[in-house]
């Protein structure tokens, strides 16, 4: 057997070591290394290029000053994208519905039923209950069969809204008041709404009246020529004024 020296032992193992760490060098670097900016080994389609230590700190030192120089944000909330709220399309005005007419009762037509009801919402604007509202109404009832009548003896109160018309003297609208006898112009009394106001300030202007009979009260303002006519509607008219109620 063949024994070696130490020096020849010595030589072996410092050569092996060696070429042990070139090994290892070799494959941490995942490849062969080549002078910066030179290209490395190409599979055909593609050419890499090695960088060496020093462009690679160059490039990290470069990155490093960009986001010093980047502002600090301390308002997180800021940060957040802004989104421009949209303008919302106008919503078409709504136009509270018209009121529901009153259902017709006593054999009133349509028109009939809402003439009572304007004189009995009149008659409540003025803190009047329900006995001075069925003698109005049933006044209005014998004057006018509860119409808004026109005058033949007045063209203008054709101009005006009206229902018909009648021919009693110079009378107009529901209770047939007389221009001529200071209830008002043909234009107002043509209005419901002040021909009611006008019959009721009379009306409370009668001593007891509410006490009286329903064809005495009515006369005492209308002083119509046929007194005895206002009682015959009395039922009829405290059939509307309990609807309208």
């Amino acid at each position: 057997m063949t024994y070696l020296s130490i020096d020849s032992r010595r030589t072996m193992f410092t050569a092996g070591l060696a070429a042990f760490l070139g090994f290892a060098a070799l494959a941490g670097q995942g490849g062969p290394t080549a002078t910066a900016g030179e290209p490395l080994a190409s599979d055909g389609n593609v050419t890499a290029v090695a960088v060496t230590d020093t462009q690679r700190t160059e490039a990290d030192v470069a990155a490093t000053r960009s986001l010093a120089n980047r502002p600090m944000i301390t308002d997180f909330g800021a940060a957040e994208p802004v989104l421009e709220k949209q303008a919302e399309a106008p919503k078409a005005e709504e136009k509270p519905a018209p009121p529901a007419e009153p259902a017709p009762v006593a054999g009133l037509d349509q028109t009939q039923m809402n003439n009572a009801k304007k004189i009995v919402e009149t008659a409540k604007s003025m803190g009047l209950g329900k006995r001075a509202q069925v003698i109005a109404i049933a006044t209005a009832m014998q004057e006018s069969q509860l119409r808004n009548l026109a005058s033949t003896v007045y063209p203008e109160s054709y101009r005006y809204t009206n229902e018909g018309e009648g021919s009693d003297h110079d009378s107009v609208g529901l209770f047939q008041q007389r221009p001529q006898s200071g209830w008002g112009t043909v234009e107002n009394l043509l209005k419901p709404e002040y021909a009611t106001k006008a019959f009721l300030k009379a009306l409370v202007q009668v001593p007891g009246w509410e006490n009286l009979p329903l064809t005495v009260a009515a006369q005492s303002v209308q002083v119509s020529a046929f007194p005895d006519h206002y009682a015959k509607h009395e039922d009829r008219a405290t059939t509307v004024v309990d609807a309208l109620q």
